[in-house]
């Protein structure tokens, strides 16, 4: 597992993320990371939630000769209306007093304000909706088999995601849950692991 500056038991963030910290992430830490477990020729299976399912996504683009097949769940190539809706509501919901969000977020990280504001306030940040887009940087450069998965009540995106990871890689079966929010491996666990270990088994 990955754990980007900021989160779990990494060093906390110390500035604000630039708009292109997925970017810069997935270029650059990501295939550090790799290459220091040994895995510099090993054909990689990439699972990724959320700001993972676009890391995976955008290291898959940045490295096609890396992946062998990826999972990408609940990811961001854009940003919807949605989404900010959802990030206010988060932010609320994180400040408030007793925050059941942030005992939940203490139980994964070692500083909760890092992983939380790190992400909200880059998301928040005037321009970020108009600008932020990673379709350029995928389409034409994947190459792997990917299972985009996505809840169908998500907080923070439509469909409109998942369904453009297959206009730009026709190698992309969709998933699309009922009854699912943000977190499909926990409202629809079941689901998720059997279609992830069929899509995986498959490439083996």
């Amino acid at each position: 597992m990955f754990s980007r500056p900021g989160y779990g038991n990494s060093s906390p963030r110390t500035e604000p993320w630039p708009q292109d910290y997925l970017q810069e992430q997935a270029r650059y830490l990501l295939p550090a990371c790799f290459d220091s477990l040994g895995l510099q020729d090993e054909p990689l299976l990439l699972f990724g939630h959320s700001d993972g399912a676009s890391l995976a996504l955008l290291f898959a683009a940045y490295f096609p000769q890396r992946v062998r097949a990826l999972v990408a769940m609940a990811p961001h190539l854009f940003v919807e209306p949605i989404t900010i809706t959802g990030l206010r509501a988060a932010k609320r919901a994180y400040e408030q007093e007793r925050s059941p969000l942030r005992a939940a977020l203490a139980r994964h990280h070692a500083d909760t304000d890092s992983a939380f504001y790190g992400w909200n306030d880059a998301w928040l940040r005037p321009g970020f909706e108009g600008t932020w887009n990673i379709e350029a940087e995928l389409r034409g450069h994947l190459a792997c088999p990917v299972l985009a998965i996505q809840g169908e009540d998500d907080e923070y995106a439509t469909l409109a995601q998942i369904e453009a990871i297959r206009q730009l890689h026709p190698a992309t079966e969709l998933l699309a849950l009922a009854d699912c929010g943000h977190a499909p491996q926990r409202d629809q666990a079941e689901q998720v692991i059997s279609r992830t270990v069929e899509h995986f088994s498959r490439r083996r």
